[in-house]
C-alpha cells in the first residue's frame, strides 16, 4: 500500500505541475478519469501497461514509474544504461502486475548468478 500512496502522490504532483485535470489526462491516455483518481489516492495499483500510457504525458520515463509502483526495484535497473531492456519492459508491460513482479524478480536472480561467475 505504501508504494500505491507514493506513486499516487507523484502522479498527482506531476499532473498538477503540468496543469492537467484528471479528465484531460484521461483523454490523452485513454485511461478513465475515475481509475486515474483512484490511482492518485493510492486505492488502485495500475498495471505496467497503464503506467506506460501515463508516463509520457506526465513527463516520467517508464522505469521511474515502474520503480515507484514497486514493479521494479531500483537495484534491478541496469547500471550501465539506467533502464530495463526496452524489449523486456515492453513485453512485461502487457502482463498483469503480479506477473511483472515475478518476472523482474527472476531477472534479478539471474543477474546475481551471472555476476558471481
Amino acid at each position: 500500500m505504501a508504494n500505491n500512496l507514493r506513486l499516487g502522490e507523484a502522479l498527482r504532483q506531476a499532473r498538477q505541475t503540468k496543469a492537467m485535470t484528471l479528465r484531460s489526462l484521461a483523454q490523452v491516455t485513454s485511461v478513465s478519469p475515475s481509475f486515474l483518481g483512484r490511482v492518485e489516492r493510492g486505492e488502485r495499483s495500475p498495471s505496467g501497461h497503464v503506467l506506460r500510457k501515463i508516463a509520457g504525458p506526465l513527463g516520467f520515463d517508464e522505469t521511474t514509474l515502474l520503480t515507484l509502483a514497486g514493479i521494479m526495484s531500483p537495484n534491478q535497473v541496469k547500471p550501465e544504461t539506467g533502464y530495463l531492456d526496452p524489449y523486456v519492459a515492453g513485453v512485461l508491460s502487457q502482463e498483469p502486475v503480479e506477473v511483472q513482479r515475478i518476472a523482474v524478480s527472476i531477472l534479478a536472480i539471474i543477474k546475481t548468478i551471472a555476476e558471481r561467475r
